[in-house]
């Protein structure tokens, strides 16, 4: 049996079990044992990161060759157009080669907890939300993305990956599943960092 937690991860924590300089990290909320983050999310975004036991589901989860569905819910400052959702479904040209298509489409502010600290509002300028569905996942890989359109990243909340979802944890939370997944498949993931 195979354990995969399901972590909301809350702004401004390190997606790691050390921190060398005081900021807070996963030890900080996650005490079970044996478990190494599936992937990561950077220290300024929030939502789902992923632990498992089990080495396989590790790499099925992070290696792009998975492709494995990584959704988003970004606030950028600007009203997002039409136009730049479809240079996102098409690929946008990074430093590091041209990103796979994406799904993207405009929303509607969602129901989310409050940041802390919160979002820096100018009044002069307005935001937009949008939806963000990857199936890669470079080094902030979405804010690249998303500044490339002219699009700035103000608030960057991945809400699934493949069939797991927040599903009601609030920041901080997790939640522990035991799968059973084939014992030939079963090695030990990476080391905690």
């Amino acid at each position: 049996m195979s354990v995969l937690v399901l972590f909301n991860k809350p702004f401004n924590v390190l997606s790691q079990f050390t921190s060398t300089d005081g900021v807070l990290c996963l030890s900080d909320y996650i005490s079970i044992k044996d478990v190494y983050p599936a992937g990561r999310l950077d220290r300024d975004s929030e939502g789902l990161l992923l632990l498992t036991d089990n080495g396989k589901l590790q790499a099925q989860i992070t290696q792009p060759r998975y492709k494995l569905a990584k959704t988003y819910w970004v606030q950028v400052e600007g009203i997002i157009s039409q136009e730049s959702l479809v240079l996102l479904e098409n690929g946008i040209d990074l430093n590091d080669g041209k990103t796979r298509p994406a799904l993207a489409k405009a929303i509607a502010e969602p129901n989310l907890w409050p940041r802390s600290p919160p979002v820096r509002k100018r009044q002069k300028i307005p935001t937009s939300w949008l939806e963000l569905t990857i199936r890669e996942g470079r080094n902030r890989q979405v804010r690249r993305m998303l500044a490339a359109t002219g699009f700035p990243v103000l608030r960057l909340v991945r809400i699934k990956i493949g069939d797991w979802s927040l599903n009601g944890l609030q920041p901080g939370e997790h939640k522990s599943l035991s799968l059973h997944l084939p014992e030939a498949s079963r090695h030990k993931p990476g080391k905690r960092r």
